[in-house]
């Protein structure tokens, strides 16, 4: 059994709504599921999460910013995820290394690989079962933010040209794990969304 599932999406995907109805539907049918997120996850991993998200900390250096996601990475690991998994629990994770290759890695260019070797350190190349990624085009991703009167963090306040290269990362990233990460066309109706990630996710369960 593939227990360790994460799922992708720049802002406004849907991923986030995806994930807290499967974890509902999944407990309802016996599974022992743990609904998690990055960054933040546990304690200390969270207090990382303010700092890298805080709308004044528009000057943080890029690299500071991928340490940061690394460094939350690593306590969410060992505080949340493994524990889960030697539990024998499954594991539906908002985010996972995917998003530092794609937002740090491409869309900071710093490099995909450069990004992926700091993340290798910190999970001793520890990898999701299964990535989901959710594509949706940034205007409109953006444009059900702004519906959603969801809080606005550092990240969304980035120009719609640095949301395009995010988009771009995935899909590079995408290719170079293409046995791990299924694509998903997030420009649609949730509920088209919802039950074609059910089907993939009840497949492999």
């Amino acid at each position: 059994m593939k227990r360790f599932i994460s799922f992708e999406g720049g802002e406004g995907s849907g991923k986030t709504t995806v994930i807290e109805r499967l974890s509902n539907e999944l407990n309802q049918l016996g599974y022992n599921i743990v609904k998690t997120r990055e960054p933040g996850g546990s304690k200390i991993a969270e207090q990382i999460r303010d700092v890298i998200l805080a709308i004044d900390n528009t000057n943080m250096d890029f690299l500071t910013e991928a340490y940061l996601y690394a460094a939350s990475r690593r306590q969410h690991l060992v505080d949340i995820i493994i524990p889960a998994l030697n539990e024998e629990k499954i594991v539906l994770c908002d985010r996972f290394i995917d998003s530092s290759l794609a937002y740090q890695g491409y869309a900071r260019e710093l490099g995909i690989e450069k990004v992926y070797k700091i993340n290798e350190f910190v999970t001793n190349g520890f990898l999701p079962d299964l990535t989901i990624y959710i594509d949706v085009d940034p205007s409109i991703g953006l444009k059900r933010i702004k519906s959603n009167n969801r809080k606005v963090d550092r990240l969304d306040m980035e120009a719609i040209t640095f949301h395009q290269k995010v988009r771009q990362g995935y899909l590079e990233v995408a290719k170079l794990y293409s046995n791990r990460i299924r694509i998903v066309d997030g420009n649609r109706d949730i509920e088209e969304i919802y039950n074609e990630i059910k089907n993939i996710v009840m497949a492999i369960l």
